[in-house]
């Protein structure tokens, strides 16, 4: 098996002036594997974010190293972090974040454009919104969606440049039950059929389950991990 991503004994402490450091991730050790669902799960405030954030090359640890494919990403500078994110990362969080002036497919065309693509960006954001099930709202406005289908545009928007991992941070915890699933499906769908990486955070029961991988973590550490947890939901 291939890890994608592999972090070695992590901490991350945030600083207060005049006390000690608050400890927020706690000699943190995950592998994740390519070409999979893991999720991060975990009460708020157990660190699972802060976990992501520093994977996802958005921060960097106080203590400890980071690879993304073979790369230490804990030593880049922030130049190199940014330029890993743009052709390699992807993101949804838990709101949507959709530019209320653009259509749907603006929406996701825009994030080729960021992203430098080269390839024909009007195939593939119809591609994208064909795989999460909204091919027919493409001219449609973000207000004109329910929540559901504004997240499964994020989910477009994030995939369209053909990432090597998306990083979804409680992508569902706005949602209803039967639409969590949904989009938790929409994941499971997306790493069978475009190959992708997908760690998801989340502290719904009902979903902890659904990944091939999944790490609790708590009080910023890691508590439990299984493997091919994966369950149809």
């Amino acid at each position: 098996m291939k890890y994608i991503i592999e972090t070695k004994d992590i901490d991350r402490n945030f600083p207060i002036a005049g006390r000690e450091p608050i400890k927020v991730l706690k000699k943190v050790s995950v592998q994740i594997p390519e070409k999979s669902l893991t999720i991060l799960r975990g009460p708020s405030g157990s660190g699972k974010t802060t976990l992501m954030n520093i994977i996802g090359a958005l921060d960097t640890p106080t203590a400890g190293k980071v690879f993304f494919d073979g790369q230490e990403i804990s030593a880049m500078s922030d130049t190199g972090r940014e330029k890993l994110r743009r052709k390699n990362v992807g993101f949804v969080f838990q709101s949507v974040s959709l530019i209320p002036m653009m259509t749907v497919y603006e929406n996701v065309e825009f994030s080729l454009r960021l992203s430098g693509f080269e390839g024909d960006r009007k195939a593939r954001v119809h591609q994208c919104l064909k795989m999460v099930g909204l091919q027919n709202r493409a001219d449609h406005m973000p207000q004109e969606l329910s929540g559901g289908e504004q997240q499964r545009v994020a989910i477009a928007r994030a995939i369209a440049h053909r990432p090597r991992v998306v990083f979804a941070d409680e992508p569902t915890a706005e949602l209803d039950s039967q639409t969590a699933i949904t989009v938790v499906n929409i994941f499971k769908k997306l790493v069978a059929e475009e190959g992708v990486t997908i760690v998801m955070t989340t502290h719904d029961v009902g979903l902890m389950d659904a990944g091939d991988t999944v790490y609790t973590i708590e009080d910023g550490a890691v508590a439990n991990c299984v493997v091919n947890a994966t369950r149809e939901i």
